[in-house]
């Protein structure tokens, strides 16, 4: 069954019509300036308004360390002209890994860290002519119910639990029995966070990001309703980690800057409907109490209540940067990502993708007004193709986000600012057109090394041009 496509915009303004037509908000602007305004985050300044936003290549060594791709990478992106470029997931123990070439970060890998980061200020002084107003960060993750080794949940949630693959020979998923960490793990890694962070620090990462999206642990936290104990139920406790590990390293490391990239809103899991490819909400019966930022009358409508709570608590704590983001990658992959095409493993888009990213712009203007004083990262703009930096431009001018945050489009043009810059346009031959390529790399797993490289094959066809033609023949 063919589906019905989206993006038909010729021009800006075909792209204006179809919002009025939708009753979306969203608002564009031909005048780019505000793009090119400093930015501060905590003590530094970013010399514009682009966001690099943390893209995992999935391409380490099995290790944990950077390798030569993962170093082609960062390259790219230091000379692509963005000014905050937030670095990728990086484990804070190898049990935490969300896939067997997931970078790690401890002193073995130390090194290799370091060198990303050094080759990614080398080619942004090459190509721009200084870096001191660069802003290169580190996302430490522990990745929670979705690490490769084994599943390592927080709680119970009756509709992702039975998506988990426990035993791959029956195909057994968690079950009631399966059980959730244990207190007393979770106490502990507030050292392993402290012990990365210094890493960091020392390496010369200017902040650290915090990661409480996408349902990973900390993110799964956000939602333990039904977690007994001192890390579930209230607000209160379901926050505790998270709060313990920014205090802890606030006191642990005081030259260091944290931020962190933090789901908003869950919403629920989608599947295929029966016989086709389209995507629909999986059962549920009210209240929905497993999913953060949902209304549990009605979890496709987000309830900002608590993430308000937490935002707000989390800047009086420190943090000095919040990447607004949404929706799980592996269930609701259209909340987190508006696309065209879906990935093979996914579903068709339920919504206009106009609408999704229309969510991600007024959730994020939501934050930023709770939180006026810090930068707030704004996410979703890569459908909207070579249009992004206009709904960014009027973004960032009426004071709904400091920073645009871009994501795929960034492994199809790592350079868009940068022609945006000399060209003032993005180059229409290398947009991203959301055709999931790169999803579908990461979800690839039967090779030698257990995962695919993750990248653009379309536009970027000498490195994962080869790749994808592998990964689509594996079986």
């Amino acid at each position: 069954m063919t589906m019905a496509r989206f993006f038909k915009f010729h021009a800006l303004t075909d792209l204006e019509d179809e919002c009025r037509r939708l009753g979306l908000a969203l608002q564009f602007s031909a005048d780019f300036a505000p793009l090119f305004q400093p930015v501060r985050v905590g003590p530094h300044v970013a010399g514009n308004t682009f966001c690099i936003q943390p893209m995992e290549g999935c391409d380490g060594t099995s290790d944990g360390q950077p390798d030569e791709l993962t170093f082609r990478r960062y390259q790219r992106f230091g000379a692509g002209g963005a000014k905050l470029i937030w670095g990728e997931a990086t484990a804070v123990a190898d049990e935490a890994r969300a896939n067997p070439r997931q970078l790690l970060i401890n002193e073995h890998t130390a090194p290799g860290l370091e060198k990303m980061l050094r080759v990614c200020r080398e080619a942004h002084r090459t190509a721009l002519g200084r870096d001191d107003d660069l802003v290169v960060g580190l996302q430490l993750t522990h990745s929670g119910r979705y690490s490769f080794q084994k599943p390592l949940i927080a709680v119970h949630d009756p509709i992702l639990d039975q998506r988990i693959v426990i035993d791959k020979a029956t195909g057994k998923t968690i079950d009631a029995t399966y059980p959730p960490l244990d207190d007393d793990y979770l106490k502990h890694l507030v050292d392993h966070y402290v012990a990365a962070a210094r890493l960091a620090h020392r390496i010369g990462y200017q902040f650290i990001d915090i990661k409480q999206c996408h349902r990973y642990l900390l993110s799964e936290l956000l939602a333990a309703r039904s977690r007994p104990g001192p890390y579930g139920g209230s607000l209160e406790n379901r926050t505790r980690l998270a709060r313990d590990i920014i205090v802890a390293i606030r006191s642990a490391v005081p030259g260091l800057t944290i931020a962190t990239r933090i789901n908003v809103y869950d919403c629920i899991p989608y599947r295929k409907q029966a016989g086709t490819n389209a995507g629909e909400p999986c059962p549920w019966t009210a209240p929905l109490e497993c999913a953060w930022g949902t209304n549990p009358q009605n979890p496709l409508e987000p309830d900002l209540n608590e993430p308000l709570q937490w935002i707000v608590e989390m800047t009086r704590l420190g943090v000095a940067c919040v990447n607004v983001s949404m929706g799980n990658p592996y269930a609701s992959m259209h909340v987190i990502r508006p696309y065209e095409y879906p990935p093979p493993d996914g579903y068709e888009t339920p919504e206009h993708p106009l609408c999704g990213v229309d969510r991600h712009v007024r959730l994020a203007e939501q934050m930023q007004r709770a939180v006026p004083r810090i930068p707030v990262v704004g996410s979703g703009y890569s459908y909207l193709q070579e249009f992004l930096v206009h709904a960014g431009a009027a973004n960032v001018r009426d004071g709904r986000v400091a920073f645009v945050g871009a994501g795929r489009a960034t492994l199809a043009q790592p350079d868009f600012v940068k022609q945006l810059m000399d060209h003032g346009k993005l180059d229409r031959k290398r947009i991203c057109r959301t055709f999931s390529y790169c999803t579908a790399l990461m979800r690839s797993k039967h090779n030698e090394l257990g995962q695919y490289a993750t990248g653009c094959p379309p536009f970027d066809k000498e490195v994962y041009g080869p790749l994808w033609e592998g990964a689509k023949g594996a079986t």
